[in-house]
């Protein structure tokens, strides 16, 4: 069982940056792949990047490549999704997930955060 809580998002304007966290707990972070994924109002829940067990490997959307960086701090048992030069586009409910593998190749994310907000005003 992994257990994930969120921290970080709100409201920035265009532009702008945000960093948004999650910590895990429960079985070893070390032995799973993690990603970050986003919920736009009114549209289906997207990709947006996500992160091997190691960190040596991450993958982001087309729609987010050279803005977010994602990153995991293992000894720390927490996930990041560092967000720059958003853009009204952007704003959605973020949530991170736990992968049910160590890679995030054809994998299912079975452990989900609660989510939180991030609004990009223009």
């Amino acid at each position: 069982q992994v257990q994930l809580v969120q921290s970080g998002g709100g409201l920035v304007q265009a532009g702008g940056s945000l960093r948004l966290s999650c910590a895990a707990s429960g079985r070893a972070m070390s032995t799973y792949a993690m990603g970050w994924f986003r919920q736009a109002p009114g549209k289906e829940r997207e990709f947006a990047a996500a992160i091997s067990w190691s960190g040596g490997k991450t993958t982001y959307a087309d729609s987010v490549k050279g803005r977010f960086t994602i990153s995991r701090d293992n000894a720390k048992n927490t996930l990041y999704l560092q967000m720059n030069s958003l853009k009204p586009e952007d704003t959605a409910v973020y949530y991170c997930a736990a992968a049910r593998n160590p890679y995030y190749d054809n994998t299912e994310y079975g452990y989900w955060g609660q989510g939180t907000q991030v609004t990009v005003s223009s």
